[in-house]
């Protein structure tokens, strides 16, 4: 099969330009044989990786990406890796218990899989670090919404804290927020310094990885042949881990959605800056309404910033110009000023965008495509966590090794399919307006 779409990221990778240059790209450039193919360094494919070099000692495994390390989709998220239930569909993140049990315990799974990379590596804090974020609610609305969400913590038997408002200010130094729901289980990392230090480290484990090295064809003879522009890898199995491009190789045609998110950093805050806006130097917060405004403080390598996220948008081509960052920057910077108003005269260093895949019923797509051929692929909005835990399950998958949890993947339904093309680009892009009208201040 050709691939009929390569991965097309909007703006720059934010934090992966604060750190400092990676060692220059290997491209693939040969022709060359191994036990298992993995297309996708981001935290799917590093994860499939890292299980495949523990479980299965001595094969070569070979990892191919279209771009650098930590300039994918994976260096462009907001940096939380959720432990509880975060259902972007709903009005409080919260669904059927039993089902949100069984999420929780999955996510957990996840984290604990990047907390083991993060440990074995020697990962700082900076890169990876369980300290919980907050809920945080600006209007009524929102605070109905995080009582809602309280009280079925409680039901899951999940600790949390109400924030109020004071300490709201205390944290974020802003008055925007009413109140706030802490929850202690959410891992914060660098997104980009995350990958990139996973990525050296199973350089050292033996692993191969080609960066710059699209796959432009995939056919099975013997085995699996993938083409990029310069060479090709025969193995007898494959592990797909491109969350929405899944498409692109041809699988799953009308039952994943490709959903744009986007995001802005500020130039790094002065000492007189950081001195006026106060509040603590590391915090991050997801808003009340699904459908609000992200906001993380950070301070590390690249200075003191403070990162916005907000905005939605249904993209089935996987691809947006500039002239949508443009418009949507107007709306980051509104957020911003509402919230930061000490610090009008703090510009924007850096805008982009990040691609979601997603399904209507919310479930991966963990499975055995083709014969030895497997997918590790839709994380549904938690990237950093369901990716993660989709590479490791896809590796289990692939040697035979059995768990509750692969057991549940393999038993889900396939994403429900979509309309037809022209009702289901209105349909979801006028969905998306209207959930983010119905933000209000939250957004």
């Amino acid at each position: 099969m050709d691939v009929t779409r390569l991965p097309k990221d909007p703006g720059p990778a934010a934090w992966n330009r604060l750190l400092p240059d990676a060692d220059p790209a290997t491209p693939l450039e040969a022709n060359i044989t191994a036990d298992w193919l993995i297309i996708g360094a981001g935290f799917a494919g590093l994860a499939a990786a890292h299980r495949l070099s523990k479980q299965a000692p001595g094969d070569r495994i070979v990892v191919l990406d279209a771009v650098r390390v930590g300039d994918g989709p994976a260096g462009r998220n907001s940096g939380f890796m959720i432990d509880l239930p975060h259902d972007l569909t709903s009005a409080d993140y919260g669904g059927a218990l039993e089902a949100d049990r069984a999420q929780t315990l999955e996510n957990r799974l996840g984290i604990a899989h990047a907390c083991e990379m993060a440990q074995e590596y020697g990962l700082s804090n900076e890169a990876f670090n369980i300290s919980g974020k907050i809920n945080g609610a600006a209007t009524r609305k929102g605070q109905a919404n995080n009582l809602r969400f309280a009280k079925h913590l409680t039901a899951l038997g999940e600790p949390h804290d109400m924030l109020n408002a004071a300490q709201m200010r205390d944290i974020t130094g802003s008055d925007y927020y009413q109140s706030g729901l802490f929850s202690p289980g959410c891992a914060m990392i660098q997104p980009a310094m995350f990958v990139r230090g996973v990525a050296s480290g199973l350089r050292s484990n033996r692993v191969s990885i080609h960066e710059m090295s699209p796959v432009t064809s995939l056919e099975r003879q013997t085995d699996w042949i993938a083409k990029t522009p310069k060479g090709q890898v025969t193995a007898p199995r494959v592990i797909l881990a491109v969350n929405g491009h899944l498409n692109s190789f041809g699988y799953l045609p009308n039952r994943l959605m490709h959903v744009f998110t986007y995001a802005s950093m500020t130039r790094a805050l002065s000492t007189e800056e950081r001195a006026r806006l106060g509040g603590h130097s590391v915090w991050g917060l997801t808003p009340a309404d699904p459908m609000g405004t992200t906001v993380r403080r950070i301070s590390g390598i690249g200075g003191d910033r403070i990162i916005i996220r907000n905005r939605f948008t249904f993209d089935p081509s996987m691809e947006v110009g500039q002239k949508r960052i443009n418009n949507v920057a107007r709306d980051h910077d509104q957020a911003f000023a509402a919230r930061f108003p000490s610090l009008s005269d703090v510009g924007m260093d850096f805008r982009w965008g990040g691609r979601l895949c997603v399904s209507r019923n919310n479930v991966q797509v963990i499975s055995e495509l083709d014969e030895g051929l497997f997918s590790a692929c839709c994380q549904n909005g938690l990237g950093t966590t369901k990716g993660t835990l989709a590479g490791g399950l896809a590796v289990d998958l692939a040697l035979g090794r059995s768990s509750d949890s692969l057991s549940r993947a393999l038993a889900a339904d396939l994403p429900s399919r979509l309309p037809p093309a022209p009702l289901s680009s209105i349909g979801a892009s006028l969905f998306l307006k209207w959930q983010e009208r119905q933000a209000g201040g939250e957004l």
